[in-house]
């Protein structure tokens, strides 16, 4: 099967959360078909509800300074799935993908054959398994794995991870986890597994009730990182660099931008140093990370810049940022969105701080439609374009060299982005 037959395949499966199907038995029989390839190398299993990407780059860069052969997976993609699974940082070609795909997929049928799975494993839990057979058969020794969706019940959840890390928990994918931070933090905590340590970021305070006992219950004493103080901190448009102080001393040259990324930078930190990596390492390590499609610049006169932001959260921490380095600037926004998203609430965070905004739709099914933004928002300068090529050739056309355009609201219209702006 060829590399585009095996990405078709996977699109045929449905939306990786729409279509999704907590649980852990498909993924455990999978598996144990293919060989049990996740126990064939040690694995740091990430969780939260936002920085899970930052935290796992910045955390897989650090292992590879330190001499670690490495894998990372990650979701969603920006612009290919195979960007999804990586090895040294590098994303797997199109053949590797497809063979991966080629074994996991002949795995199903034979386990649909035999009766043991009613239906084909779900998109993310075919390219899970993908990873861990390709991280196998790449001799990886430790693998950084983002959860995709809660925890608990999350594909992934099938490691015996040689660290937890649970980043900051906030409202997302409330259809599935729950509509209270508890019912939301209860779903991250089912990573942690008893023997394993663990890593957890500064947390809303019903969060970390939460975790804490769940941590208790599972005689877990986790590295909290409020138990850490950022002294000497220094932030500019494409990152920070800050002093760590606790019981140990780190110094940390963050390379990504905003105010929220300090979060991340410490949380993979404490990781990395609860691993037993040594200051120089960690430091060298995190000051190599990159992580594209967050607050990224990918053009100038006019300044575009790319961020993800598709919750409040990721609203929050965009606004921030245009608030302490771009308030003096002409700010555009290109705008679009899903349509489970909270738009009306992320408008309200973002849209009254720009000047212009064009309302757009990423080229999804299940994008929201611009004619809908525009009604949802009350801005006097909005207008709205079919496509993201359109709202980029109304900035060519009218904005200044010195404006700063933001674009944002889906990962996938910064994936349409990147795709047109850098090839």
């Amino acid at each position: 099967m060829s590399y585009e037959e095996a990405v078709r395949f996977l699109y045929s499966l449905g939306n990786e959360v729409k279509a999704a199907k907590l649980g852990l038995d498909r993924m455990t029989a999978l598996l144990e078909e293919l060989g049990s390839p996740h126990r064939a190398c040690s694995f740091i299993h990430v969780a939260g509800t936002n920085g899970k990407g930052s935290t796992c780059a910045m955390i897989e860069s650090g292992l590879r300074a330190a001499g670690v052969a490495t894998g990372l997976y990650t979701s969603p993609h920006l612009a290919e799935p195979v960007e999804r699974i990586r090895i040294a940082d590098r994303p797997i070609g199109p053949a590797r993908f497809a063979e991966a795909f080629g074994q996991v997929h002949a795995a199903a049928e034979r386990l649909i054959a035999r009766g043991a799975l009613d239906a084909h494993p779900t998109y993310f839990e075919t390219v899970t398994a993908m990873a861990f057979v390709v991280f196998r058969e790449a001799r990886v020794g430790t693998a950084v794995l983002e959860v995709g969706l809660g925890g608990r019940l999350d594909a992934t959840n099938v490691v015996e991870p040689r660290l937890a890390v649970i980043t900051p928990i906030d409202f997302d994918h409330e259809a599935f986890l729950g509509r209270g931070i508890e019912t939301i933090a209860a779903e991250k905590a089912g990573i942690l597994k008893r023997g394993a340590p663990a890593v957890i970021a500064a947390q809303r305070p019903e969060a970390a009730r939460v975790l804490a006992a769940a941590a208790d219950a599972l005689a877990i004493e986790p590295v909290w990182a409020s138990d850490w103080r950022v002294e000497e901190l220094s932030l500019y448009p494409g990152g920070s660099c800050f002093r760590l102080a606790g019981p140990a001393e780190l110094r940390i040259d963050c390379p990504l931008a905003g105010e929220h990324q300090v979060a991340n930078a410490v949380t993979a930190a404490l990781a990395l140093n609860s691993l037993g990596f040594a200051a120089e390492v960690i430091r060298e390590g995190i000051r190599q990370a990159h992580w594209p499609g967050r607050l990224e610049r990918v053009s100038a006169a006019p300044e575009i810049i790319l961020d993800g932001a598709h919750n409040p959260a990721g609203a929050r921490a965009l606004a921030a940022y245009i608030n302490r380095f771009f308030d003096d600037r002409h700010v555009w926004l290109i705008y679009g969105a899903m349509r489970d998203k909270a738009v009306e609430e992320m408008g309200a965070i973002l849209f009254p701080l720009a000047d212009r905004i064009v309302a757009t739709a990423p080229q999804m099914a299940r994008a929201l439609r611009p004619e809908t933004i525009r009604d949802l928002a009350d801005h006097p300068r909005l207008c709205t374009a079919a496509t993201l090529a359109d709202a980029l050739a109304i900035v060519r056309r009218e904005a200044a060299p010195d404006d700063a355009v933001f674009i944002s609201g889906s990962l996938f219209l910064v994936g349409e982005a990147r795709r047109l702006l850098l090839g």
